[in-house]
């Protein structure tokens, strides 16, 4: 997940260096559109609404240089987006005035800036540039209807705001602020399932990667653990035999037996090379989670790492099922609950929670107030042989990963330094059709 978030930093930084350059894109067609004005109708350059267009025009040239050299020294980008977005609705309300103010044909870039802020900073980003807009154009309205500002594009008293009536006034207010507040809306609810969509599929690309990492080196794995294992059967064998038939003396009695103790150690951990390697395949039959949840915590809560020690808070959905072993599933839970207590210095708490997401997936969570682990641990903490711990093999979460991907599930987590780690687990449940 912490990746995720630097990749969604990094685009919004992308993001708003192409915002800056499409404002110098479309301030260098304002001017353009001016000059030809000017000509056109043979204005001296000199007059007071085209300096002004000319000042806002020069202005935003000189805020985008601003824009431009202050963006790779700002360490808050949305900040900095709010900032750009906001002067750009204040820029917007000047070229309105200056073009006529109620019969000006611009304020439809409000809706533009509203379609960007939603883009840049989501549905709350949106809806926050749409009320500035709307607050902005209500003022400048009210101005001219009551005769303290007048445009400087001023067509006559036929198009005066004072000679439109209020009922034409409220109206076009009104009209203007659903149309910002509808397009707040609907830009930011696009956004915003852009934005999930976009973070499911790195989180899958980062899955399907670390999947084709463990299967590869699982292949590999599996070879060698097998020639390790029959050396070690046969030596431990031999050992055995001697032991039993040459004469009784301590010293060599205790050099078999340090032998005899690290050939098993050996081949343990050969035998969870393998189910890492190769998980032992079993039928995957409909189970209860909430029921095999409550065994493999009853459980957990009398072992020695755990009791009187850690709280366990259990906010567990009745009756959910998933398509999965029992056995696989326990051997799973009690890993993950084991490195969630291990991460926990004194006393503390583990929740564990479990729902139906209703669309075929089931979802786990193991969340204890650890002491969490730093982005780089975390990519790294699904790597065969890989451990934190003095005496760990570094196989459980490889073997917790490996298990869950031959269920077509997956597995997630999300941390913080000193404040704890997420475990997410997705099952399939009993009626997906996948």
């Amino acid at each position: 997940m912490g990746k995720l978030k630097i990749r969604t930093k990094g685009e919004l930084y992308q993001k708003l260096k192409l915002l800056m350059f499409t404002r110098i894109i479309f301030t260098t067609f304002l001017l353009g559109a001016t000059v030809l004005l000017q000509l056109s109708v043979n204005v001296s350059p000199l007059a007071r609404p085209l300096l002004f267009i000319y000042g806002v025009i020069c202005g935003i040239f000189l805020l985008s240089l601003i824009y431009a050299l202050l963006l790779p020294r700002i360490s808050n980008s949305k900040l900095f987006a709010y900032f750009q977005t906001s002067i750009d609705t204040v820029i917007i309300s000047l070229i309105i005035y200056v073009t006529g103010n109620i019969i000006s044909a611009f304020s439809f870039l409000y809706l533009i800036v509203i379609i960007y802020s939603s883009i840049l900073l989501n549905k709350k980003g949106g809806m926050v540039i749409a009320t500035l807009c709307c607050l902005q154009y209500i003022g400048i309205l009210n101005l001219e209807f009551f005769g303290i500002l007048q445009p400087l594009l001023y067509y006559g008293p036929e198009s005066a705001g004072v000679d439109m009536g209020w009922q034409h006034l409220i109206y076009k207010l009104f009209l203007t602020s659903i149309a910002c507040y509808a397009v707040a809306f609907l830009s930011g609810l696009l956004a915003e399932q852009s934005r999930k969509t976009k973070i499911e599929l790195l989180a899958m690309e980062d899955h399907m990667q670390r999947v084709e990492k463990i299967a590869s080196m699982g292949e590999m794995a599996a070879g060698l653990a097998h020639e390790i294992k029959n050396p070690l059967a046969a030596l431990a064998g031999s050992i055995q035999l001697l032991k039993e038939e040459i004469p009784f003396n301590p010293d060599n009695d205790k050099l078999m037996q340090i032998v005899l103790r690290e050939t098993d150690r050996l081949s343990s951990l050969v035998n969870n090379f393998l189910l890492f390697a190769r998980p032992p395949k079993a039928k995957a039959g409909i189970i209860r989670i909430d029921t095999v949840l409550k065994e493999v915590l009853d459980l957990f809560e009398k072992d020695k790492i755990c009791f009187n020690r850690i709280i366990i808070e259990r906010k567990i959905a009745p009756n959910i099922k998933a398509m999965i072993d029992s056995f696989h599933l326990r051997q799973v839970l009690w890993n993950l609950l084991l490195n969630a207590a291990e991460s926990i210095t004194g006393k503390g708490k583990i929740i564990i929670k479990a729902r139906d997401l209703k669309d075929g997936q089931i979802i786990i969570n193991i969340i204890d107030n650890g002491c969490g682990m730093t982005l780089e641990l975390i990519e790294t903490i699904f790597n065969p042989f890989f451990t934190t711990k003095p005496a760990g093999s570094g196989l459980g979460l490889s073997i917790v990963h490996r298990i869950l991907e031959s269920y077509k599930g997956r597995i997630s987590v999300q941390s913080r330094v000193d404040h704890g780690t997420n475990f997410t687990i997705i099952l399939r449940s009993h009626y997906s059709p996948i």
